[in-house]
């Protein structure tokens, strides 16, 4: 394909384009792309080139994903961006000789950052100012002349930019505005004020650089918590130092006290303390024992961890959270949409203004020519969109790397912005609400001690995957009960076990099946019924031909449910409990919480009741973590996965909770109304202070210098105060 094919533009994408039948997906890391205009800029040049489909210039990633046909050869691509002046890399590297590709991100941390070609520039702008007003001062006859040198050091870099952007389809940019400007104040003799300008503009782009620098470290941190290295158990004995990111699923490792985790596992043998605070927020280490999960990025605080691998490592947590991050910073939101639409007709109204306010009054008004034109020059930098435009993806970038941080995951700016307008939040009961797993919680016994109820049936249980099973197992070793050896155990389908310890033929089961086998007195069938009412499940034990015992198992709220709900009804949100589990259940746990429930629903019933609430007028979130969630996930408009939630709940829900914590749902709500709190002061910041600097230099007090300090201000204004997002509380 010819350089013409590029200037000329492509033809439409019609559907079924012969061109795209195979189109393919390529991913750029950019250079130099730290503002709004910058990303529309290559977004516009990449576009026109013919057998480009579809384009996304991401500021927040610092990456430019493009969807070309298969033929098109990738360096025009980068030939387009480069003449634009951004440095454009392909994110195709191989890996090296330990196995492991190299890090982008540590290999540009560790060139020189005064090497930059931002920095260079400045700095050679700098240095010719500053010999050209020495120069200046010690022949005043000649000042106007050697301005001009200076002057060219920075503007003719920022003029080549501003011709290649016009050429490849964006005239309006701020490189066009400074190089009017520039040019137009040597034309009255402003050449001093014109070369300081270029300088603040490059010292400027500079600071907006370290800004949004600052925006990706934070997620860059993230992904730096693997170790790159890991202690894999050898077939032959021993360990061998392996790449962090070549481990397999089941593969055992190592992990010494001290060490940070490599991978996400289960805990195979060992005990000990796991600082999850890294990657869950928690602040008091958890004591991981055999069949625990651990995380890849926590820290091993005490006694070796023998873990097997259950995640390779792009598909650990961290690396599950950093590719969700980035997609998400890739996807605008409804706001950033209208701004930028908005900024595309500001800035040629903005050059009619200035052109306006630098002709009328000399010729309506007679007024001064050189006053004016300085004014309407003035009035250009004045209005440059850079701060307006970068209001909001800062803002947003700055929330999504703060939550995610956090372990609330958000698919994009439009979720962001949506889930700080909910009204109504529809929860799932089991493993939402509830921990999900069956708790015991009573113990009656009847003519033998309650620890020995627990003791016989825990024998009887030795060994079940069961629930219930487990639930009785985990209350006996919680209350150190022993378990006896049990013999000639045997499950009946439907009803329960049996077996024999210690002679005595034991049975464990459901009432209805237990009262075959051993009649249950009033005060029993009172104490089941009642234990029935408070939502538990009962198991009864009978020993030889009596009733020994009931064990009640219930499916408890999660330990921060009830603050969750009162954290979010403080926020004027309403909240139902949407399950399919049965009435008595249900009213078991809203009742604790204090929350209507709708109980024995089917996925269509949950999905169907998303929509009457949403038909009331209602902006409704639905969070559960389960395949029958699913529909009323897709349904809702905002769908929030529970963490340890199935891939489908995931894979359809707009964000997650990862850590399962209801009190999450509300600080991610509280995320959401804080970032657009953010993008109101920053548009309020950007306009503002146009509005101010454009009065001011109208009348006269302010000219070039603190015109373009306020289009520069503003912009780094507006970025700090989106970074202010990062270190917020969540």
């Amino acid at each position: 394909m010819s350089e013409a094919g590029v200037a000329a533009g492509p033809a439409p994408a019609e559907p079924g384009d012969p061109r795209f039948a195979s189109a393919v997906r390529t991913r750029f890391h950019v250079a130099g792309m730290d503002c709004g205009s910058c990303a529309a800029k290559i977004d516009t040049a990449v576009r026109r080139i013919d057998g480009v489909k579809d384009v996304n210039a991401a500021i927040a990633t610092s990456t430019l994903t493009v969807e070309h046909s298969a033929t098109l050869p990738l360096t025009l691509i980068e030939r387009q961006v480069k003449a634009l002046g951004y440095g454009i890399q392909r994110d195709d590297v191989t890996a090296g000789e330990d196995g492991r590709a190299p890090d982008r991100d540590d290999a540009r941390a560790s060139s020189s950052w005064w090497r930059a070609p931002k920095v260079l520039l400045a700095a050679s702008c700098a240095a010719a100012l500053a010999v050209a007003y020495v120069v200046a001062e010690a022949a005043p006859g000649v000042g106007q002349w050697v301005m001009i040198p200076a002057l060219a050091v920075g503007l003719v870099p920022i003029a080549r930019r501003a011709v290649a952007a016009a050429l490849a389809g964006s005239p309006f940019t701020i490189e066009t505005l400074m190089s009017i400007a520039a040019l137009g104040a040597v034309a009255i003799g402003a050449t001093s004020e014109a070369a300081t300008v270029v300088l603040l503009f490059l010292v400027g782009e500079l600071l907006e650089g370290v800004a949004a620098g600052r925006a990706r470290a934070s997620i860059r941190d993230l992904a730096r918590l693997v170790p790159r290295t890991a202690l894999e158990e050898q077939s032959g004995g021993g360990t061998k130092e392996v790449a962090a990111d070549v481990l397999r699923v089941g593969s055992t490792i190592l992990v010494r006290p001290g060490d940070r985790i490599p991978a996400d596992g289960d805990v195979l043998s060992g005990e000990g303390g796991v600082d999850e605070a890294p990657v869950t927020g928690e602040s008091t280490p958890k004591t991981k024992v055999p069949g625990d999960a651990v995380f890849a990025g926590t820290v091993n605080l005490d006694g070796a961890l023998r873990v097997k691998v259950t995640a390779a490592a792009e598909d650990n947590t961290i690396a599950r959270v950093v590719r969700l991050v980035e997609e998400a910073q890739e996807a605008k939101a409804p706001t950033e949409r209208v701004i930028e639409r908005f900024a595309r007709f500001y800035t040629p109204a903005v050059m009619i203004v200035a052109l306006l306010v630098a002709v009328v009054p000399p010729l309506v008004f007679s007024a001064s020519w050189s006053e004016w034109v300085y004014k309407g020059l003035a009035t250009l930098l004045i209005g440059c969109p850079c701060a307006l435009v970068i209001s909001t993806p800062a803002a947003v970038a700055a929330g999504l790397s703060a939550g995610a941080r956090r372990g609330l995951l958000l698919k994009g700016g439009a979720v962001l912005e949506q889930v700080g307008r909910v009204t109504v939040a529809a929860f799932d009961k089991t493993g939402t609400l509830s921990v999900g797993k069956p708790k015991v919680t009573d113990v009656l016994s009847f003519g033998r001690g309650e620890r020995d109820v627990l003791s016989l049936s825990a024998a009887l249980e030795e060994g079940s995957a069961h629930p219930l099973a487990r639930a009785i197992l985990a209350k006996a070793k919680e209350t150190n009960v022993p378990v006896p050896p049990a013999g000639k155990i045997t499950a009946v389908a439907g009803k329960g076990v049996t077996g024999i310890v210690g002679g005595v033929p034991l049975f464990l089961g459901s009432p209805q099946a237990a009262s075959g086998r051993a009649p249950l007195t009033g005060e029993q069938v009172q104490a089941v019924e009642t234990l029935n009412a408070a939502g538990a499940s009962v198991a009864v034990l009978v020993a030889g031909d009596k009733v020994a015992g009931l064990i009640a198992m219930r499916d408890e709220p999660r330990p921060d449910a009830a603050a969750g709900i009162a954290a979010l009804r403080q926020m004027g949100i309403t909240s139902v409990m949407l399950t399919g589990d049965n009435e008595r259940a249900a009213q078991a746990v809203a009742t604790t919480l204090g929350i209507e429930a709708r109980a024995e629903l089917l996925p269509e019933d949950k999905q169907r009741v998303v929509r009457e609430l949403q038909a009331r007028g209602e902006v409704v979130v639905k969070v559960g973590d389960g395949i029958n969630d699913a529909p009323g996930l897709a349904a809702a408009d905002v769908g929030i996965a529970m963490g340890g939630g199935t891939d489908v709940a995931l894979e359809t829900a707009d964000a997650a909770v990862l850590h399962g914590r209801v009190l999450d749902v509300a600080r991610m709500v509280a995320l959401s109304r804080r970032v657009m709190g953010n993008i109101r002061e920053n548009v309020a910041i950007a306009l503002g202070l146009k509005v101010v600097f454009l009065f001011t230099t109208l009348v006269g007090v302010t000219g070039l210098w603190p015109a373009i300090l306020a289009d520069t201000g503003a912009t780094v204004l507006v970025t700090a105060n989106a970074l202010r997002l990062l270190s917020a509380k969540v």
